[in-house]
């Protein structure tokens, strides 16, 4: 399988429509096991791989930066691998109950510079090809959040310092491009007008949930990304595992759902189970798409993958995987085609279930 390469913005980054994301390393999958994975992801002709440094998920002390870590130590066993790839990975924002990625409450320019500096390290690589913000350093509605509210609003860091830090990264060749992810049409407008304003790097990509559960991006978000060049990551496709179709008949926390951190890890870890993939209200409406993706002889994971493979909205879409066996799965979903009777019929349980896990 041969797949096109997509250009990112106005980047000279051309990409697999598929992406690697990796935030699985470290926590559901051993080293190892995630060094197969790269090893098949490579193999089948996938160009793109995304990572951040506050990953292992679930985020905890121990294991922030192991994802770096892992990959890092794949480089190095595999030395013309890093010039085959698009390396892409992420600083995050402020702290948001985890002390140990920073410790000042927000995130200003030398946060920026420091963790570029560290996850260089950790990746054992020059330069990062692609460094987003993870999420905004304003208080945005982001992860759950449906309603943006002033008065929560603690930034300290104006968004021209963040494009001044990343511009010292990007003259310093330790990045390339520059990216953005959990962001709103506000602040993606606001980047790239500075950008343009100040002679600071553009934007050239926005990391978003984008899933059957959760289309919140087609709310405004594409006509800012189409008209000002955005190129859209889309994480989370199949809704943390719910739109596999694995929790249809036994649930998330049932004696009866799927066990293990292979199995599931929204039975595998209470704190997913607390986050916005585990309502009840997101359940609900996965039984249904997955149910018409059976009656058209699909599985909900290629109905899922097909519905944002085939969305123009898309630049490349970031899969997470904790075994060689769903990678291959989700890259063999590549190629399925939903009819006009589908589609019609996936935006009717929109319109009946809008956007259950925003």
């Amino acid at each position: 399988m041969t797949f096109p390469l997509v250009q990112l913005g106005t980047s000279d980054l051309r990409v697999t429509p598929i992406c690697l994301g990796t935030m699985t390393f470290g926590e559901q999958v051993n080293e190892a096991d995630a060094h197969a994975i790269l090893d098949r992801s490579l193999a089948r002709g996938v160009n793109f791989i995304d990572t951040a440094e506050m990953y292992a998920v679930p985020a905890k002390a121990e294991t922030c930066g192991a994802t770096e870590t892992i990959i890092g130590n794949w480089f190095a066993k595999n030395p013309g691998a890093r010039n085959q790839l698009v390396l892409a990975t992420k600083v995050a924002g402020p702290s948001r109950g985890m002390p140990w990625i920073r410790e000042n409450s927000g995130m200003n320019g030398q946060d920026i510079l420091a963790a570029c500096d560290a996850s260089l390290r950790r990746l054992q690589t020059d330069v990062i090809d692609l460094y987003q913000i993870h999420w905004p350093e304003r208080h945005v509605p982001a992860f759950g959040m449906a309603y943006y509210d002033p008065s929560k609003e603690k930034s300290v860091t104006s968004i021209h310092e963040q494009l001044d830090a990343l511009a010292q990264l990007v003259k310093a060749g330790k990045v390339r491009y520059v990216g953005l992810s959990n962001e709103t049409p506000y602040g993606v407008h606001e980047f790239v007008r500075l950008a343009e304003q100040h002679g600071l790097p553009r934007v050239q990509t926005v990391q978003n949930p984008y899933c059957l559960l959760n289309r919140t991006y087609e709310n405004a978000l594409d006509e800012t990304c189409h008209r000002l060049n955005v190129a859209l990551l889309a994480y989370s496709p199949l809704a943390f595992g719910l739109l596999t179709g694995k929790y249809d008949e036994g649930g998330i926390d049932g004696p009866t759902a799927p066990q293990g951190a292979q199995g599931g890890r929204m039975s595998a870890y209470e704190s997913m189970r607390k986050q916005r993939w585990g309502r009840p209200e997101a359940l609900a409406a996965a039984r249904r798409y997955n149910t018409l993706a059976r009656d058209n002889g699909m599985t909900p994971t290629q109905m899922a993958l097909a519905f944002c493979y085939t969305k123009w909205q898309v630049a490349s879409t970031i899969i997470g995987v904790t075994s060689v066996a769903q990678l291959d799965a989700d890259l063999d979903a590549w190629g399925t085609t939903l009819s006009p009777e589908v589609l019609a019929a996936i935006d009717a349980i929109r319109w009946d279930v809008r956007d259950p896990a925003l």
